[in-house]
Order: structure tokens, then C-alpha cells, then sequence
């Protein structure tokens, strides 16, 4: 990362972007979706990427630990017997299945694995009200929700059942394998520390007079939301204005454009409540990570990523069995879909070693 007094300014006010958004000049806005009581699922193929004929495809739901219905594509890999080895898939922050997760999920199941792409709670096609929040524990959950589901199917070995978080997913992946040994191989790619990056931002460089500040001004958003009976939405994601830093550019080419563009992912224009980082600011995601061990973890990230500090002090941290692999020349959302980018080959071996 530079060290540049001008690009430290910009990811402070990335920071800032992400933790409030919520001087009073933002119009407010609605949430994005009707009641979730029963889900509505689109039958149509609407990914980001184009379908395999290797594999068979097919939406399915399943609650979480907290009765939140969650919605989920199920690939299988054709003409298969067996019991085979299982994979959940989630992430980026704010992306849905129909984006990376679905194409890590589509490609790794042509490869031989069952595998799952599912939409955190609250977002995309899976329930939960308001719309578009998150939580480190509930989305943590989620991870083992999937886990569960994929854990019923006749065809699944529910002891060779691995997770690859992709993103702010990555840290959640993380979390889920700490807590459930069920889960007996991680893969993180291009993985933020979602917790590390809400309450400290980037790099780590925000005072605690700036913090001070966020939660002052996210604690008197409550009020508003609770007079309200509603909760306030940020501004819309992933639009540009100039003169942002590079990697909020690259965020803006995946997901506002056709390359990653969907209209139900929050960061395709549309936003989180906005008092979304409060349950990121207190907890530290990443606490227990040693507690992994002897499980396996392998850790994907960009040479050129602005996040790849995330990766090396996770690994640093973590017991081994652990292995960094840092993609030559890659930036933080070519591991969002660059097939030529994405390490899918070593990803295979890596389950194939350690789901057996």
C-alpha cells in the first residue's frame, strides 16, 4: 500500500464512508424489498456468468440457526456416484450468489465437488427484515447453516466438508471453521477482516478520536431510526465522484458494470442500513483463529491488493496447517471472477488433499 499523505486521506475517508454515511445532508433512503415471509425465487438463470453444462443446477433454501430462511444455488457435478465432498461458498461483502460466490461454487463443482452459493441473511434472494444488514455473528452462522444443509444430501460425505469465503466472506469463513469442527478445510481469497476494517480502518490508521466520532454519530442514528419505526440506508454504493482511491475504482468496475453488475447485490448501487457497523465495531472476528488447527487453511490474495494485509496477519496469526499464496499482479477484485487469475487448480488439490 503507499504511504502517501494523499492516499492515507482517501482510506481514511473510505473509512469514514463505510463506518457512517450518515451526515445529515443523505436523503434517507427505503428499503429494498417487500416482506420475506415467502421467499420469491427467480427461476431464470441471472448470474454474472455464464451456466456449465457439467454440472446440474437448482435453487434450494434452508434456515439458519436463528429461523432465517436463506436462498441457495446447488451444483452438483453430472453423472457423479457416490458420496462425494461438499464445499459452501460465500462472499464478497455485499455481492450475492449470483456473483463470485456462484462462480467459485459453478466451477469447483465441475471439478467434482458438491457445492453451494448461498445469500447471506437479510440480503439478496434470503429473508430477514430490515434489508441489507449485516452481522458478524449471523452471517458467521450462516457459513454453518450451509454446512448443515449440504450435510443432509444423500450424495454428500458430511465428514469431507470444506468452505471458501471470498472477501469480507473470507473472514467470516474464518470464524465459522474456528467454532464448528465440522468444517474440516478453509480457503480464503482476497479476504477482509470485515470487524478489523469497520473499527480501525484501513491499515489500521484510524484514531481513536475518529472512532469516537463514528459511534457518536451511528448511536444518535438509532434515535432517528427508532422515532422513525424504519431504519436509514446509506447512499448508493460503488458510484463514483473522482479522485477516489484505485481500489474503490476497481470496486466500481465489477460491480457497477456488466462484468459484475446485479441488481440485487447491495454493492450494485444500492446500500446497508446505516447503522450496520455497530456490531462490526466491538467484535474481533479473527479472536480464535489458532483454534482452527490442525485443520487446514490456505490463503489467497493479490500481490497489488489493497486488502492484502488482511491475509498475511491473518496467516501470520493462524497455526499450521497454513499456506499464503499471493497472486502475481493481481488486485483485489481480479480474484472475484479472472478465471485466468483465480487459482482454481490449486484450489482443487488443496480439497482434494484435505477432504479425503
Amino acid at each position: 500500500m503507499s504511504t502517501s499523505g494523499t492516499h492515507r486521506n482517501l482510506l481514511k475517508t473510505s473509512f469514514i464512508g463505510i463506518v457512517t454515511l450518515i451526515a445529515g445532508s443523505f436523503t434517507m433512503g427505503q428499503a429494498v424489498a417487500e416482506s420475506q415471509s415467502q421467499l420469491q425465487l427467480t427461476d431464470k438463470w441471472d448470474k454474472t456468468f455464464a451456466q456449465s453444462n457439467k454440472v446440474d443446477h437448482k435453487k434450494v433454501t434452508f434456515k439458519n440457526r436463528y429461523g432465517i430462511t436463506l436462498a441457495a444455488d446447488l451444483y452438483q457435478p453430472k453423472n457423479a456416484s457416490g458420496k462425494l465432498a461438499a464445499l459452501a461458498v460465500g462472499g464478497p461483502f455485499g455481492a450475492v450468489k449470483e456473483q463470485s460466490s456462484g462462480l467459485y461454487a459453478q466451477t469447483m463443482a465441475e471439478r467434482g465437488f458438491v457445492t453451494l452459493a448461498f445469500d447471506p441473511s437479510y440480503t439478496g434472494e434470503s429473508g430477514g427484515e430490515p434489508r441489507n444488514v449485516a452481522s458478524p455473528d449471523i452471517n458467521t452462522e450462516d457459513f454453518s447453516a450451509a454446512v448443515d444443509f449440504l450435510g443432509l444430501q444423500p450424495n454428500v460425505d458430511r465428514e469431507r466438508i470444506g468452505i471458501i469465503g471470498i472477501c469480507g466472506w473470507g473472514g467470516m469463513a474464518l470464524n465459522a471453521t474456528a467454532v464448528d469442527k465440522r468444517i474440516k478445510a478453509v480457503v480464503t481469497s482476497t479476504m477482509y477482516d470485515m470487524t478489523r476494517v469497520m473499527s480501525k480502518g484501513y491499515n489500521d490508521s484510524v484514531t481513536l478520536e475518529q472512532r469516537t466520532q463514528a459511534l457518536e454519530q451511528l448511536s444518535q442514528q438509532r434515535w432517528k431510526d427508532a422515532e422513525k419505526g424504519t431504519p436509514a440506508y446509506q447512499p448508493p454504493y460503488n458510484e463514483l465522484k473522482g479522485g477516489e482511491a484505485q481500489f474503490l475504482v476497481d470496486y466500481h468496475d465489477y460491480y457497477r458494470t456488466p462484468r459484475g453488475y446485479h441488481p440485487r447485490a447491495v454493492n450494485s448501487g444500492n446500500s446497508w442500513t446505516m447503522t450496520t457497523p455497530l456490531s462490526f465495531m466491538n467484535m474481533p472476528i479473527l479472536t480464535y483463529i489458532k483454534e482452527i488447527s490442525p485443520r487446514p487453511i490456505l490463503f489467497v490474495h493479490g500481490e497489488k491488493a489493497h486488502s492484502r494485509y488482511f491475509s498475511e496477519t491473518a496467516y501470520a496469526a493462524a497455526a499450521q496447517p497454513k499456506e499464503l499464496m499471493i497472486i502475481p499482479g493481481a488486485n483485489h477484485t481480479d480474484l472475484y471472477d479472472r478465471m485466468d487469475v483465480i487459482p482454481f487448480d490449486k484450489l482443487t488439490s488443496f480439497f482434494r488433499t484435505n477432504l479425503k
